[in-house]
């Protein structure tokens, strides 16, 4: 019997499998799997090992590497991943039920519930929202990680959804990715935030007689963006509260706390260390929005996201494949200037008052 090309080509994979795999270990047994194979060794240096966690990232994400101890023995095993068929008719359906949530919330904040208006909120929510998915999204691929779409949450609240998530599958290549992954988000994200911002300041608009109000806390950026535009109206448009909402939610996305986009950031740039600041930050929100509330004797939004990045410091990051080697400067930057824009998207108070 004639070996077909698959099984060719499977061979040859495992030919440079064993050829990384012995730059780094001595083996002294292997063992065929049927889905890879399994190798038993010895490392031969700690440099040799880093060198190695490096040379996978070639493999992803189509094989999965995990290092076991087995009766005192190190065994490393190269498994081909089970390729799992994307549901893409589920991010459908939310994206179709978030159209719906959001455009009824658009059109609520007019005078005659008008659903055209109720849509170009609605585009403009998921344009912000989408843009920051979208970003971690396109990093990813760049480094091959395995991702899904964004799944859009619809929910009944001020603007409609409880916003978008994205799904990693798989290891994370090195610090550089990690730091990708993390800023590309609320990077872009702003970068719409500015752009509907902008548009919405310069649109007329004329509430409701008798209706509901919010008076908002602004951002400095939101400010600067307004002190360039100069609008004339005391009411902004929906579609400039839209733009607000995406400086709030880049603002929260970048606290350097657990898995969140800030924690990915700072887990690239000073490595476990990034702990400690996860573990300090939830504090440092509570007790400066305790003081903020008996300061001011306003309530801060600062104490509720303080018990929420508590939840999220109790998930320790994910460790990379290669942790050794550093972020560039230009990466140490760019992290740096992230962190900036998120005190530019803050707000000890975003929503004032009701009425």
């Amino acid at each position: 019997m004639v070996d077909g090309p698959q099984d060719s080509g499977e061979e040859n994979k495992l030919g440079e499998f064993r050829e990384i795999v012995t730059k780094a270990f001595d083996i002294y047994d292997e063992e065929k799997l049927p889905d890879g194979v399994r190798f038993y060794v010895n490392p031969k240096s700690k440099e040799a090992v880093e060198g190695f966690k490096e040379e996978l990232i070639h493999f992803l994400p189509h094989y999965h590497v995990e290092v076991n101890y087995k009766y005192g023995e190190m065994v490393l095993e190269i498994r081909r991943a089970k390729e799992e068929k994307e549901r893409r008719w589920i991010n459908i359906i939310l994206l179709i039920a978030t159209i719906f949530s959001t455009t009824f919330v658009g059109a609520s904040f007019t005078p005659d519930f008008n659903i055209l208006e109720g849509i170009k909120f609605s585009l403009a929510i998921i344009f912000v929202l989408g843009s920051h998915e979208m970003g971690h999204f396109l990093a990813a691929r760049y480094w091959g990680m395995k991702t899904t779409l964004p799944y859009f949450i619809p929910f009944p609240t001020i603007v409609g959804t409880l916003g978008a998530v994205i799904k990693h599958k798989g290891p994370i290549p090195n610090r550089n990715a990690l730091f990708d992954v993390g800023v590309s988000g609320p990077i872009v994200g702003v970068v719409a935030s500015i752009l509907i911002t902008a548009i919405g300041l310069t649109l007329p608009y004329q509430p409701a007689e008798g209706g509901s109000y919010i008076e908002l806390g602004t951002p400095p950026l939101f400010d600067a963006i307004s002190s360039l535009i100069k609008p004339s109206v005391d009411f902004i448009h929906p579609i400039a509260f839209a733009g607000w909402v995406g400086m709030l939610v880049t603002f929260f996305n970048l606290l350097p706390v657990g898995q969140l986009d800030g924690g990915h950031v700072m887990r690239a740039m000073i490595g476990e260390k990034a702990e400690y600041v996860s573990k300090f930050m939830p504090l440092v929100l509570i007790i400066g929005g305790w003081i903020y509330s008996f300061l001011t004797r306003q309530e801060s939004i600062l104490i509720f996201w303080g018990i929420v990045a508590l939840i999220f410091s109790l998930q320790r990051h994910p460790q990379p494949l290669n942790d050794k080697i550093p972020i560039d400067r230009k990466r140490i930057i760019t992290g740096v200037f992230a962190f900036v824009i998120a005190i530019l998207c803050f707000n000890p108070l975003p929503i004032k008052s009701l009425g």
